[in-house]
């Protein structure tokens, strides 16, 4: 499955990283299928653990869907708080806005650690209404955050105006949301795994899966391996042995912009996005660029085309500029990206149902970046037999 076309923002510097050509290992505690984002952190944790990993992907590792990825981190989700407790209840749904809280603060102390810098930043987050009648839902939204003690501000028209050039009905704001460059953050966290003698190896494809006396052999392009354990951490490539059906597959449209000098009339440089759907969202980067995203349409053949890639950037570039009509938006980069969310908008995470020592890790959603964080926690946990009640949330057989 193509990912992703068009012109990416992040840059592709693997080049100096050196792979694995031939296992050392015969077996192995872990093995995790996909090097992007979700693989490389839960490699991340369980290396913490001394655990003895080997990461195969069927690409270059970190250039699938982590490429594509804007690097916006919410503590709010694509889902509200008082939907997802009509939807699972109110003790696992504020659990799960708090786990993502928390995976963030992971997120920042990973960052920390790693030999390269991913332009991790702290930011405030403008979610705002697209319409009237969504101004009553954010209002609602908001006392429901504030009964549970989330921390959020409700923001009225005027209050927006007074530090925006764009007037909206209403919106919340977060405090402990973050950007990050996604690409350059993955990369780093490869070098700091290649420094604990985790085993990385591009190009290899799984071809079969069998249970055997010492836990799962995989058989692979580059021959057989054994291991106690398998994650997989596929994206959004169809996982083995788990049904498609749990999740939808969608095109999402990114424009970046050439680098603005002024970005003062954007108040703190907050992250912005709406409440319609699809929805559109806005960030900027370290060198002054602003990513939009949205648009998002069903799969099919124009979206890979170049000339509706265009079409959809363009689109992008005249909703910011209607948000910021002072600032010069000249598009440099533009790309669509295939995109999936699951039945319940919330992440697949935890044991295959029926097969012991198989996992899975697929953050399907807005805020994967944060899911694969917690994730990562969370398959930890379950794989050294620890308790983790937040497990339940995001299993699989839900």
């Amino acid at each position: 499955m193509d990912l992703h076309n068009g012109r990416l923002l992040w840059t592709d510097n693997l080049t100096e990283l050196e792979f694995n050509r031939n296992t050392t290992n015969k077996h192995y505690d872990a093995i995790i299928v996909g090097g992007g984002l979700s693989g490389t952190l839960c490699a991340y944790m369980l290396a913490q653990e001394g655990m003895k990993l080997a990461i195969i992907d069927k690409r270059r590792m970190a250039t699938g869907s982590t490429m594509a990825n804007t690097g916006l981190l919410h503590s709010l989700n694509d889902i509200m708080l008082k939907d997802l407790i009509a939807q699972i209840g109110e003790t696992k749904a504020v659990r799960f806005y708090r786990m993502c809280q928390e995976a963030i603060d992971k997120l920042e102390e990973a960052t920390a650690s790693l030999p390269i810098s991913s332009e991790f930043k702290r930011r405030k987050t403008l979610y705002y209404a697209s319409n009237e009648e969504d101004a009553v839902l954010l209002r609602k939204e908001y006392e429901t955050l504030r009964q549970f003690s989330l921390d959020a501000e409700f923001w009225n028209r005027g209050q927006i105006e007074n530090h925006f050039p764009f007037s909206k009905h209403a919106a919340i704001v977060t405090h402990q949301d973050a950007e990050m460059n996604p690409f350059q953050f993955s990369i780093g966290i490869l070098h700091h795994l290649k420094r604990l003698d985790v085993e990385l190896f591009n190009h290899v494809t799984v071809h079969n899966i069998t249970n055997c006396s010492s836990g799962i052999e995989l058989l692979t392009s580059m021959g057989t391996l054994k291991s106690e354990n398998v994650i997989f951490a596929t994206g959004y490539e169809t996982p083995p042995h788990l049904s498609r059906a749990s999740s939808n597959l969608d095109c999402t449209f990114v424009m970046a912009s050439e680098p603005i000098k002024d970005l003062s009339p954007w108040k703190d440089r907050m992250l912005i996005w709406e409440t319609k759907r699809p929805y559109l969202y806005l960030r900027t980067t370290a060198d002054g660029r602003i990513i939009a995203g949205g648009l998002d349409e069903k799969l099919h053949r124009t979206s890979k085309s170049k000339e509706w890639i265009r079409n959809r950037a363009e689109l992008l570039r005249k909703n910011v500029s209607e948000l910021f009509p002072m600032l010069e938006i000249k598009t440099a980069f533009s790309w669509g990206a295939v995109f999936g969310s699951s039945y319940d908008q919330l992440p697949l995470i935890g044991r295959h149902p029926a097969r012991e020592r198989i996992y899975y890790l697929l953050g399907y959603g807005g805020n994967g970046i944060v899911y694969s964080m917690l994730g990562s926690i969370i398959l930890r946990d379950l794989i050294l037999e620890r308790p983790n009640k937040d497990a339940d949330i995001v299993k699989l057989e839900r």
